[in-house]
């Protein structure tokens, strides 16, 4: 996943061990979560993929490591799930992973 650093990187580290930077491409996993939350109110990122599965918390937290996503909010009845928003980093990787032309 990708920080907002440029070809130099940001001094992330991705998942890889390698540092995160702007010519970084995501899982096709991660890049289909991440669009996702494109037309969603304020960028809300689905907490269940589209067969009604949970969807996996190493994903999210690798979004969030990378700055593709963040935590939006707690949720009271159910703390232990992770709501999560679309950054303006994991907008731009969806949006160019998803429409390369």
């Amino acid at each position: 996943m990708v920080g907002h650093g440029g070809a130099m990187g940001n001094g992330r580290i991705g998942p890889s061990g390698v540092p995160a930077n702007a010519n970084t491409h995501p899982e096709d996993s991660i890049l289909a979560w991440l669009a996702r939350g494109i037309d969603q109110p304020g960028g809300k990122l689905p907490l269940f993929d589209s067969d009604g599965q949970a969807v996996d918390p190493g994903l999210v937290h690798m979004s969030i490591a990378q700055g593709w996503a963040e935590p939006w909010f707690r949720n009271p009845l159910k703390p232990d799930w992770l709501v999560c928003k679309l950054t303006e980093a994991g907008r731009d990787m969806a949006a160019r992973f998803m429409d390369p032309s």
